[in-house]
């Protein structure tokens, strides 16, 4: 067993308006210059002694000014190893309204998809990229 890796554990949520679209972020570079795979779908890491909801609806919160609503979906659970930490991203895909307000200092735009759109992005991150090449995304749960 290795006693120098790190875990740490992240919620992501692909968000969906009334309307039917699909909300993607795109990363801003003077935050993340290393990130390759600007659009990205929002969340982050947990804080320690929060359920699992709360801080998705925290992350979505800060993130987009946008509320969940209803009880978001669990799709999919991915390993991410980086060096010396260990990341379990949970990502599900929940309903919002509201109006968007960005983090600017996490991201520099939006745009809100249709499916298709989502699925013919270019320069996507790698690990949500994944979930939308195997098709978990649109899976029923």
């Amino acid at each position: 067993m290795k006693n120098n890796i790190t875990l740490q554990v992240g919620v992501k949520a692909l968000l969906k308006s009334k309307e039917g679209r699909y909300l993607m972020l795109r990363r801003s570079l003077s935050k993340y210059p290393e990130i390759q795979g600007r659009w990205d779908i929002t969340g982050g890491r947990i804080d320690i002694g929060k359920n699992l909801l709360e801080n998705l609806k925290r992350e979505v919160k800060e993130e987009t000014g946008l509320e969940l609503v209803g009880e978001p979906k669990l799709i999919a659970a991915q390993d991410i190893l980086r060096d010396s930490r260990h990341i379990v991203r949970l990502t599900y895909v929940g309903e919002v309204e509201g109006d968007v307000r960005l983090d600017k200092e996490e991201h520099d735009t939006y745009q809100w998809c249709t499916r298709d759109e989502l699925c013919e992005m270019e320069d996507v991150d790698v690990y949500f990229k994944e979930l939308l090449n195997k098709g978990i995304v649109w899976q029923e749960r």
